[in-house]
């Protein structure tokens, strides 16, 4: 089974009936098990065109937009549709798909790929470099670097934040925290809970210990400050919830909100020193 319909026949002017592959997809909202095409968008990363599915496992999956030939494609990377669903492993046919995040510039490569693949990465490292470029794409929480890729900046696995007159641990990266809203569907949200036209935090640097103490070394830590915003955009924040579903009353939860209160003592090896490169040098008294 190919993983998108193959172009067959012609018109009477000689053209082709097809214009466009359409992948399948079920919709997140839908209450039904209607197809859909495939949910597009721009990777969060490196700003290229990316497809979302849901897995067998009822995950989403993130997979390259276009078919690769199978023989230029491991096993271990190779995916195929059916019936709007993403498969791992080939379908038996000369083509397959594969995940995005294998062929992301903006990420590490998970191991050494073929030739083809390597090409196609260099591509991508390009079109984000053109995008970078052009102000059309700006990563959350990072900058351009000198080369083709983006690095990341101050984006320590589990970032302290400021929120609501309260010192959090994050369970994630600021740009990776992600809606815990259930859908209509009855599955959790895919988006993230920083927004690209809501208004961000601002790293600073403050201390590590206040009110305690000098158990610890008199050190200051990056902090992800977001006491500047508006009220109800930090409670949003703290609801873990993205823009769409922050305006729905009573809206119901997947899972709880992944808050922790930020302890010195406990989290120390969660502390971050410094500052993003090239971010003006923000203190705060704490």
């Amino acid at each position: 089974m190919r993983s998108t319909h193959t172009p067959s026949g012609r018109l009477r002017d000689s053209s082709s009936p097809w214009h466009h592959h359409h992948a399948l997809r079920l919709a997140t909202d839908s209450t039904t098990h209607l197809l859909r095409t495939a949910q597009g968008g721009p990777c969060g990363d490196c700003g290229n065109h990316v497809h979302w599915y849901w897995s067998i496992e009822h995950q989403p999956i993130c997979l390259h937009p276009h078919e690769l030939p199978a023989a230029a494609v491991p096993e271990v990377h190779r995916w195929h549709i059916g019936g709007g669903i993403a498969y791992p492993a080939g379908d038996g046919s000369s083509w397959c798909r594969i995940t995005h995040r294998t062929l992301c510039p903006a990420l590490d490569t998970p191991r050494p790929l073929t030739q083809h693949l390597a090409r196609l990465r260099q591509h991508l490292a390009l079109e984000t470099r053109r995008r970078l470029d052009a102000g059309t794409f700006t990563p959350p929480g990072r900058e351009p670097s000198a080369g083709l890729r983006t690095l990341p900046l101050c984006q320590p696995a589990r970032p302290v934040v400021d929120l609501l007159g309260s010192r959090y641990l994050a369970t994630q990266p600021i740009a990776e925290i992600r809606c815990v809203a259930r859908t209509r569907r009855h599955t959790r949200c895919l988006h993230r809970v920083l927004a690209p036209r809501k208004p961000h935090g601002t790293w600073r640097l403050t201390p590590l210990l206040t009110g305690r103490p000098p158990v610890l070394p008199a050190v200051e830590i990056a902090v992800y400050d977001l006491g500047h915003l508006a009220h109800a955009e930090q409670q949003r924040w703290r609801a873990q919830h993205c823009p769409t579903h922050a305006l729905i009353p009573e809206v119901t939860d997947v899972v709880p909100e992944s808050w922790e209160i930020f302890d010195p003592l406990r989290h120390h090896q969660h502390t971050a020193t410094r500052l993003p490169a090239g971010r003006t040098r923000h203190r705060r008294r704490g």
